[in-house]
């Protein structure tokens, strides 16, 4: 099956040294991203959500960059998701481009998803 690759971006008036430990680490991507995190090992994370375990691997890393977990199970090979922070040299304001590549077509429904996730992002940053 065919993936759908969702891209979407929000701005943010932290930084990205403020931002990227909550796309890098468990405790942060636990506070809004997933119910659960885990780091097991190897750069391999095991995300949680509806109390199913989502094992993925972070392929890419640039610190206050950009962030790329690729999810492991057999049925969501070619899934991923990926975290591109920029800073506006102009505003000094940080973009968020979010990268969702998954077997959910509904473009709608993603929108939704990650809008209220993001909304929960700047409530715990602040911005």
């Amino acid at each position: 099956m065919d993936k759908f690759k969702f891209s979407r971006e929000y701005e943010f008036k932290a930084s990205p040294k403020v931002l990227y430990p909550y796309f890098s680490t468990p405790a942060g991507l636990q506070q809004w991203f997933a119910a659960k995190v885990k780091y097991t090992s190897d750069s391999n994370f095991d995300f949680v959500w509806d109390n199913e375990s989502h094992p993925a691997r972070m392929s890419v890393q640039r610190v206050n960059k950009l962030v790329k977990f690729d999810f492991l199970k057999d049925d969501q090979r070619g899934n991923f998701v990926e975290f591109r922070l920029d800073q506006s040299e102009l505003t000094n304001a940080t973009f968020l481009k979010i990268t969702d590549n998954s077997d959910n077509t509904d473009e709608s429904e993603l929108e939704d998803i990650w809008d209220d996730m993001i909304y929960k992002l700047k409530e715990i940053v602040g911005g």
